[in-house]
Protein backbone atom coordinates (compact mmCIF):
# COMPACT_ATOMS: atom_id res chain seq x y z
CA UNK A 1 0.00 0.00 0.00
CA UNK A 2 1.44 3.46 -0.92
CA UNK A 3 2.82 5.49 1.99
CA UNK A 4 -0.04 7.99 2.12
CA UNK A 5 -2.84 5.39 1.92
CA UNK A 6 -4.19 4.02 5.17
CA UNK A 7 -6.79 1.41 6.11
CA UNK A 8 -9.46 2.90 8.39
CA UNK A 9 -12.33 1.18 10.21
CA UNK A 10 -15.93 2.28 9.65
CA UNK A 11 -18.90 2.24 12.02
CA UNK A 12 -20.30 -0.89 10.31
CA UNK A 13 -17.04 -2.72 11.19
CA UNK A 14 -15.84 -2.67 7.58
CA UNK A 15 -12.45 -1.30 6.52
CA UNK A 16 -11.78 1.22 3.75
CA UNK A 17 -8.69 2.68 2.17
CA UNK A 18 -8.23 6.39 2.70
CA UNK A 19 -5.60 8.71 1.27
CA UNK A 20 -5.27 12.12 2.96
CA UNK A 21 -4.78 15.18 0.78
CA UNK A 22 -1.55 17.17 0.92
CA UNK A 23 -1.00 19.27 4.00
CA UNK A 24 -1.36 23.04 3.99
CA UNK A 25 1.40 25.43 4.99
CA UNK A 26 -0.73 27.81 7.06
CA UNK A 27 0.94 31.20 7.56
CA UNK A 28 1.79 32.55 10.98
CA UNK A 29 0.63 36.13 11.52
CA UNK A 30 3.19 38.86 10.97
CA UNK A 31 1.29 41.15 13.37
CA UNK A 32 -1.22 40.61 16.21
CA UNK A 33 -4.69 39.53 15.11
CA UNK A 34 -6.94 42.55 15.69
CA UNK A 35 -10.47 41.77 14.52
CA UNK A 36 -11.28 39.34 17.35
CA UNK A 37 -9.84 38.29 20.70
CA UNK A 38 -8.71 34.69 20.19
CA UNK A 39 -7.97 32.44 23.17
CA UNK A 40 -7.23 28.73 23.00
CA UNK A 41 -7.92 26.57 26.03
CA UNK A 42 -4.71 24.54 26.10
CA UNK A 43 -4.24 20.84 26.89
CA UNK A 44 -1.53 19.33 29.06
CA UNK A 45 0.97 16.69 27.98
CA UNK A 46 1.27 13.62 30.17
CA UNK A 47 4.70 12.19 31.06
CA UNK A 48 4.45 8.48 30.14
CA UNK A 49 7.67 7.76 32.05
CA UNK A 50 6.49 9.47 35.22
CA UNK A 51 5.90 7.74 38.56
CA UNK A 52 2.12 7.71 38.03
CA UNK A 53 -0.46 8.30 35.31
CA UNK A 54 -1.09 11.90 36.40
CA UNK A 55 2.48 13.17 35.93
CA UNK A 56 2.84 16.17 33.60
CA UNK A 57 5.60 16.54 31.01
CA UNK A 58 6.32 20.17 31.76
CA UNK A 59 8.71 20.76 28.87
CA UNK A 60 6.30 19.48 26.22
CA UNK A 61 3.30 21.16 27.86
CA UNK A 62 4.94 24.58 27.92
CA UNK A 63 6.38 24.15 24.44
CA UNK A 64 2.88 23.73 23.08
CA UNK A 65 1.84 27.05 24.61
CA UNK A 66 4.59 28.61 22.51
CA UNK A 67 3.11 27.00 19.39
CA UNK A 68 -0.29 28.52 20.12
CA UNK A 69 1.21 31.97 20.66
CA UNK A 70 3.20 31.75 17.43
CA UNK A 71 -0.10 31.48 15.59
CA UNK A 72 -1.45 34.59 17.32
CA UNK A 73 -3.60 32.86 19.92
CA UNK A 74 -3.66 33.80 23.56
CA UNK A 75 -3.55 30.89 26.04
CA UNK A 76 -6.24 29.95 28.55
CA UNK A 77 -4.59 27.89 31.24
CA UNK A 78 -5.84 25.19 33.62
CA UNK A 79 -9.29 24.99 32.05
CA UNK A 80 -11.50 22.02 31.19
CA UNK A 81 -9.35 21.22 28.13
CA UNK A 82 -6.41 20.67 30.49
CA UNK A 83 -8.52 17.98 32.25
CA UNK A 84 -9.23 20.40 35.08
CA UNK A 85 -11.71 19.13 37.64
CA UNK A 86 -11.01 15.51 36.78
CA UNK A 87 -7.43 14.32 36.27
CA UNK A 88 -5.88 17.76 36.89
CA UNK A 89 -6.45 18.72 40.52
CA UNK A 90 -5.85 22.15 42.04
CA UNK A 91 -2.28 21.46 43.32
CA UNK A 92 -1.14 20.57 39.79
CA UNK A 93 -3.19 23.41 38.31
CA UNK A 94 -1.33 25.83 40.61
CA UNK A 95 1.98 24.61 39.28
CA UNK A 96 0.73 24.77 35.69
CA UNK A 97 -0.42 28.38 36.15
CA UNK A 98 2.91 29.31 37.72
CA UNK A 99 4.98 27.81 34.89
CA UNK A 100 2.76 29.17 32.13
CA UNK A 101 2.64 32.71 33.50
CA UNK A 102 6.43 32.63 33.92
CA UNK A 103 6.79 32.43 30.13
CA UNK A 104 6.12 36.16 30.13
CA UNK A 105 3.06 36.24 27.88
CA UNK A 106 -0.48 37.28 28.77
CA UNK A 107 -2.20 34.19 30.15
CA UNK A 108 -5.82 33.82 31.24
CA UNK A 109 -6.15 31.18 33.97
CA UNK A 110 -9.08 29.23 35.34
CA UNK A 111 -10.08 29.94 38.95
CA UNK A 112 -12.57 27.56 40.50
CA UNK A 113 -13.38 25.83 43.75
CA UNK A 114 -12.05 22.36 42.97
CA UNK A 115 -10.12 22.19 46.24
CA UNK A 116 -13.56 21.58 47.80
CA UNK A 117 -15.43 18.27 47.75
CA UNK A 118 -18.18 18.79 45.13
CA UNK A 119 -20.39 16.15 46.76
CA UNK A 120 -20.57 18.08 50.04
CA UNK A 121 -22.81 21.05 50.75
CA UNK A 122 -20.62 24.02 51.69
CA UNK A 123 -21.40 27.42 53.13
CA UNK A 124 -21.27 30.33 50.71
CA UNK A 125 -18.38 31.79 52.70
CA UNK A 126 -16.39 28.59 52.20
CA UNK A 127 -17.05 28.73 48.45
CA UNK A 128 -16.10 32.42 48.30
CA UNK A 129 -12.85 31.73 50.14
CA UNK A 130 -12.04 28.84 47.78
CA UNK A 131 -12.54 31.10 44.76
CA UNK A 132 -10.47 33.84 46.40
CA UNK A 133 -7.59 31.46 47.12
CA UNK A 134 -7.33 30.53 43.45
CA UNK A 135 -7.84 34.08 42.17
CA UNK A 136 -5.13 35.39 44.48
CA UNK A 137 -2.70 32.75 43.21
CA UNK A 138 -3.43 33.59 39.57
CA UNK A 139 -2.97 37.31 40.13
CA UNK A 140 0.21 36.68 42.13
CA UNK A 141 1.58 34.76 39.14
CA UNK A 142 0.65 37.61 36.80
CA UNK A 143 -2.29 35.92 35.09
CA UNK A 144 -5.77 37.16 34.26
CA UNK A 145 -8.68 35.41 35.98
CA UNK A 146 -11.30 33.26 34.31
CA UNK A 147 -13.97 32.53 36.91
CA UNK A 148 -14.99 28.97 36.13
CA UNK A 149 -18.33 27.49 37.07
CA UNK A 150 -18.22 25.85 40.50
CA UNK A 151 -19.54 22.36 41.19
CA UNK A 152 -19.55 23.20 44.89
CA UNK A 153 -21.72 26.26 44.25
CA UNK A 154 -24.09 24.31 42.01
CA UNK A 155 -24.44 21.73 44.81
CA UNK A 156 -24.80 24.23 47.64
CA UNK A 157 -26.70 27.25 46.28
CA UNK A 158 -30.34 27.55 47.33
CA UNK A 159 -31.35 30.35 44.98
CA UNK A 160 -30.16 32.73 42.29
CA UNK A 161 -29.34 35.23 45.03
CA UNK A 162 -26.66 32.86 46.30
CA UNK A 163 -24.93 33.11 42.94
CA UNK A 164 -25.21 36.90 43.06
CA UNK A 165 -23.62 36.97 46.50
CA UNK A 166 -20.71 34.68 45.59
CA UNK A 167 -19.88 36.26 42.23
CA UNK A 168 -20.34 39.79 43.55
CA UNK A 169 -17.91 39.20 46.42
CA UNK A 170 -15.28 37.46 44.34
CA UNK A 171 -15.38 39.91 41.44
CA UNK A 172 -15.21 42.96 43.70
CA UNK A 173 -11.89 41.83 45.14
CA UNK A 174 -10.05 41.19 41.87
CA UNK A 175 -7.24 43.43 40.70
CA UNK A 176 -8.30 43.32 37.04
CA UNK A 177 -11.41 42.46 35.05
CA UNK A 178 -12.26 38.77 34.76
CA UNK A 179 -13.89 36.49 32.22
CA UNK A 180 -16.81 34.46 33.53
CA UNK A 181 -17.23 30.91 32.24
CA UNK A 182 -20.63 29.25 32.02
CA UNK A 183 -19.91 25.58 31.34
CA UNK A 184 -23.07 23.74 30.39
CA UNK A 185 -24.31 20.35 31.58
CA UNK A 186 -23.27 18.70 28.29
CA UNK A 187 -19.68 19.15 29.48
CA UNK A 188 -20.34 18.56 33.19
CA UNK A 189 -23.70 17.23 34.44
CA UNK A 190 -22.80 18.40 37.96
CA UNK A 191 -23.38 21.97 36.70
CA UNK A 192 -27.03 21.36 35.80
CA UNK A 193 -29.21 24.15 37.18
CA UNK A 194 -26.38 26.67 37.31
CA UNK A 195 -27.41 30.25 38.17
CA UNK A 196 -30.35 28.75 40.06
CA UNK A 197 -32.43 27.56 37.08
CA UNK A 198 -32.70 24.46 34.91
CA UNK A 199 -34.21 26.54 32.12
CA UNK A 200 -31.26 28.02 30.22
CA UNK A 201 -33.03 31.27 29.32
CA UNK A 202 -34.04 31.88 32.94
CA UNK A 203 -30.47 31.07 33.98
CA UNK A 204 -29.20 33.51 31.36
CA UNK A 205 -31.32 36.29 32.91
CA UNK A 206 -29.60 35.71 36.26
CA UNK A 207 -26.16 35.54 34.67
CA UNK A 208 -26.77 38.79 32.79
CA UNK A 209 -28.00 40.53 35.92
CA UNK A 210 -24.81 39.52 37.75
CA UNK A 211 -22.72 40.88 34.87
CA UNK A 212 -24.69 44.13 34.86
CA UNK A 213 -24.24 44.55 38.61
CA UNK A 214 -20.49 43.96 38.29
CA UNK A 215 -19.80 45.28 34.78
CA UNK A 216 -16.73 47.23 35.83
CA UNK A 217 -15.14 43.95 36.98
CA UNK A 218 -16.07 41.80 33.97
CA UNK A 219 -14.12 41.65 30.71
CA UNK A 220 -16.53 39.12 29.20
CA UNK A 221 -18.27 35.81 29.49
CA UNK A 222 -17.44 32.51 27.84
CA UNK A 223 -20.55 30.53 26.96
CA UNK A 224 -20.08 26.76 26.58
CA UNK A 225 -23.65 25.64 25.93
CA UNK A 226 -23.35 24.33 22.33
CA UNK A 227 -26.31 26.39 21.21
CA UNK A 228 -25.78 29.53 19.15
CA UNK A 229 -29.23 31.08 19.56
CA UNK A 230 -28.87 31.67 23.30
CA UNK A 231 -25.36 33.04 22.85
CA UNK A 232 -26.57 35.58 20.29
CA UNK A 233 -29.48 36.59 22.53
CA UNK A 234 -27.13 37.11 25.49
CA UNK A 235 -24.53 38.87 23.35
CA UNK A 236 -27.05 41.52 22.37
CA UNK A 237 -27.90 42.20 26.01
CA UNK A 238 -24.40 42.52 27.42
CA UNK A 239 -23.40 45.88 28.90
CA UNK A 240 -21.17 48.07 26.77
CA UNK A 241 -17.55 46.99 26.99
CA UNK A 242 -18.30 43.41 28.07
CA UNK A 243 -17.34 40.79 25.49
CA UNK A 244 -19.04 37.56 24.52
CA UNK A 245 -16.42 34.81 24.17
CA UNK A 246 -17.92 31.91 22.30
CA UNK A 247 -17.22 28.53 23.82
CA UNK A 248 -19.56 26.88 21.30
CA UNK A 249 -17.44 24.25 19.57
CA UNK A 250 -20.38 23.40 17.28
CA UNK A 251 -21.23 26.85 15.85
CA UNK A 252 -18.18 29.06 16.23
CA UNK A 253 -17.77 30.00 12.56
CA UNK A 254 -20.99 32.04 12.40
CA UNK A 255 -20.70 33.30 15.97
CA UNK A 256 -17.20 34.71 15.43
CA UNK A 257 -18.17 36.15 12.06
CA UNK A 258 -21.16 37.84 13.68
CA UNK A 259 -24.01 39.87 12.23
CA UNK A 260 -25.06 43.51 11.91
CA UNK A 261 -25.60 43.64 15.70
CA UNK A 262 -22.25 42.30 16.82
CA UNK A 263 -19.94 39.32 16.98
CA UNK A 264 -18.41 36.93 19.47
CA UNK A 265 -14.75 36.70 20.37
CA UNK A 266 -13.47 33.18 21.02
CA UNK A 267 -12.25 31.07 23.93
CA UNK A 268 -12.37 27.57 22.51
CA UNK A 269 -10.98 24.14 23.25
CA UNK A 270 -11.03 23.17 19.57
CA UNK A 271 -8.64 26.05 18.82
CA UNK A 272 -5.97 24.07 20.72
CA UNK A 273 -6.21 21.42 18.00
CA UNK A 274 -6.72 23.63 14.93
CA UNK A 275 -4.57 26.64 15.84
CA UNK A 276 -2.82 27.03 12.44
CA UNK A 277 -6.13 26.85 10.55
CA UNK A 278 -7.97 29.14 12.98
CA UNK A 279 -5.12 31.64 12.77
CA UNK A 280 -5.21 31.69 8.96
CA UNK A 281 -8.98 32.20 9.00
CA UNK A 282 -8.79 35.11 11.43
CA UNK A 283 -5.95 36.67 9.47
CA UNK A 284 -8.36 36.65 6.51
CA UNK A 285 -11.01 38.27 8.70
CA UNK A 286 -8.50 40.94 9.67
CA UNK A 287 -8.11 41.70 5.96
CA UNK A 288 -11.88 41.92 5.57
CA UNK A 289 -11.96 38.82 3.38
CA UNK A 290 -15.09 37.11 4.73
CA UNK A 291 -15.24 34.55 1.93
CA UNK A 292 -11.73 33.33 2.65
CA UNK A 293 -12.46 33.25 6.37
CA UNK A 294 -15.47 31.04 5.65
CA UNK A 295 -13.62 28.78 3.22
CA UNK A 296 -10.77 28.14 5.66
CA UNK A 297 -12.66 27.74 8.93
CA UNK A 298 -15.99 26.16 7.95
CA UNK A 299 -14.58 22.64 7.31
CA UNK A 300 -13.16 22.54 10.83
CA UNK A 301 -16.63 22.80 12.33
CA UNK A 302 -17.64 19.33 11.14
CA UNK A 303 -14.44 18.00 12.70
CA UNK A 304 -15.20 19.82 15.94
CA UNK A 305 -18.72 18.40 16.10
CA UNK A 306 -17.26 14.89 16.02
CA UNK A 307 -14.51 15.68 18.55
CA UNK A 308 -17.18 17.07 20.91
CA UNK A 309 -19.90 14.50 20.27
CA UNK A 310 -21.45 12.82 23.35
CA UNK A 311 -20.15 12.06 25.84
CA UNK A 312 -18.94 15.62 25.32
CA UNK A 313 -16.58 15.58 28.29
CA UNK A 314 -14.40 13.09 26.38
CA UNK A 315 -13.56 15.69 23.72
CA UNK A 316 -10.15 16.13 25.32
CA UNK A 317 -9.10 12.75 23.91
CA UNK A 318 -9.57 14.10 20.39
CA UNK A 319 -7.66 17.28 21.20
CA UNK A 320 -4.59 15.37 22.43
CA UNK A 321 -4.91 12.86 19.58
CA UNK A 322 -4.64 15.67 17.00
CA UNK A 323 -1.67 17.24 18.79
CA UNK A 324 0.09 13.86 18.59
CA UNK A 325 -0.77 13.35 14.91
CA UNK A 326 0.66 16.80 14.14
CA UNK A 327 3.95 16.05 15.88
CA UNK A 328 3.50 18.50 18.75
CA UNK A 329 4.06 15.67 21.26
CA UNK A 330 5.78 12.33 20.84
CA UNK A 331 3.09 10.08 22.31
CA UNK A 332 -0.66 9.68 22.62
CA UNK A 333 -1.01 9.47 26.38
CA UNK A 334 -3.20 11.55 28.71
CA UNK A 335 -3.44 12.17 32.42
CA UNK A 336 -5.33 9.34 34.05
CA UNK A 337 -5.14 7.17 30.93
CA UNK A 338 -7.95 9.13 29.27
CA UNK A 339 -6.59 8.40 25.79
CA UNK A 340 -8.75 5.26 25.99
CA UNK A 341 -11.98 7.28 26.36
CA UNK A 342 -12.73 7.20 22.61
CA UNK A 343 -12.97 4.18 20.31
CA UNK A 344 -10.67 3.51 17.38
CA UNK A 345 -13.65 4.04 15.06
CA UNK A 346 -14.26 7.50 16.56
CA UNK A 347 -10.58 8.42 16.28
CA UNK A 348 -10.56 7.26 12.67
CA UNK A 349 -13.43 9.64 11.90
CA UNK A 350 -11.46 12.44 13.59
CA UNK A 351 -8.42 11.55 11.49
CA UNK A 352 -10.39 11.64 8.24
CA UNK A 353 -12.17 14.94 9.02
CA UNK A 354 -8.95 16.56 10.22
CA UNK A 355 -7.33 15.60 6.94
CA UNK A 356 -10.15 17.08 4.88
CA UNK A 357 -10.14 20.29 6.94
CA UNK A 358 -6.42 20.91 6.46
CA UNK A 359 -5.68 20.37 10.14
CA UNK A 360 -3.01 17.70 9.57
CA UNK A 361 0.12 19.69 8.83
CA UNK A 362 2.26 16.71 7.77
CA UNK A 363 -0.03 13.96 6.41
CA UNK A 364 2.85 11.48 6.04
CA UNK A 365 3.73 11.77 9.73
CA UNK A 366 0.05 11.63 10.67
CA UNK A 367 -0.43 8.43 8.64
CA UNK A 368 2.63 6.86 10.21
CA UNK A 369 1.33 7.58 13.70
CA UNK A 370 -2.23 6.56 12.86
CA UNK A 371 -0.98 3.17 11.65
CA UNK A 372 0.72 2.61 14.99
CA UNK A 373 -2.58 3.24 16.76
CA UNK A 374 -4.55 1.06 14.35
CA UNK A 375 -2.12 -1.83 14.84
CA UNK A 376 -2.84 -1.77 18.57
CA UNK A 377 -6.48 -2.51 17.65
CA UNK A 378 -5.50 -5.35 15.30
CA UNK A 379 -5.97 -3.34 12.10
CA UNK A 380 -3.11 -3.83 9.63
Amino acid sequence: MPTRQILLPNEDRSLSVYEPPDGRNWPKPSAPIRSRNLIAAAHVVCDPLGPDIRTIDWEATLAYRHVLRCYGLRVAEAMDTAQRGSELAWPQAKELILHSCAQGEAVACGAGTDQLDPATIHSLETIIHAYQEQCEWIEKCGGAVILMASRALARSAQSADDYRRVYGRVLSQLRDRAILHWLGPAFDPALTGYWGHNDLYAAADVCLSIIEENAACVDGIKLSLLGGRLEIAMRRRLPSGVRMYTGDDFNYVDLIRGDDQGHSDALLGIFDAIAPVASAALQALDRGNLDQYETILRPTEQLSRVVFEPPTSDYKTGIVFLAWLNGFQNHFRMLGGRESARTIVHLSRVFRLASEAGVLIDPDLACQRMRLLLEQSGIH
